[in-house]
């Protein structure tokens, strides 16, 4: 009859941290994205270098972004430095140097309290047109020819 109480003082010890555990894991900020990928498609040189990842905190405590970080020098994204409140929404803001002409490839990585993704990737992509054929006439070397 010992063995058959303590067995079940054990189990129900064992339930009550899994289910202590798991309202822990519920505790916190958590971050939600409308989209992960922003596709440019075809832009043009020099064009609209703008796009924005808009997101949500759906957890019970405030949203704090330390930082975001684009992959490269022509990817410079802008973050609210604000806490966000439980159920608000916020926006980052990515601007990519359109005057880079050939395919986009680049990523965003998102660093908060979030308790479901700490650190979060954001990718662009697309393709930017060549630049404009400038009518001024050139010499052998590239430069403009003195007239």
């Amino acid at each position: 009859m010992k063995k058959l109480l303590i067995l079940s003082m054990l189990f129900i010890g064992a339930i009550s941290m899994n289910i202590n555990a798991q309202a822990e894991m519920t505790t916190g900020a958590k971050i939600e994205f409308s989209k992960e990928v922003h596709d440019y498609g075809k832009i043009k040189y020099n064009g609209d270098p703008y796009c924005s990842f808009k997101f949500t905190n759906t957890g019970n405590e405030p949203l704090i972004i330390s930082n975001s970080k684009g992959s490269c020098g022509c990817t410079v994204p802008t973050w609210p430095k604000e806490p966000i409140a439980p159920g608000a929404s916020g926006s980052i803001k990515v601007k990519y140097d359109t005057k880079r002409p050939g395919p986009i490839n680049k990523s965003v990585t998102i660093t908060s309290n979030a308790v479901n993704a700490s650190t979060k990737v954001l990718r662009i992509k697309g393709e930017v047109g060549q630049a404009p054929k400038s009518g001024a006439p050139v010499n052998s070397s590239g430069a403009p020819a003195k007239m």
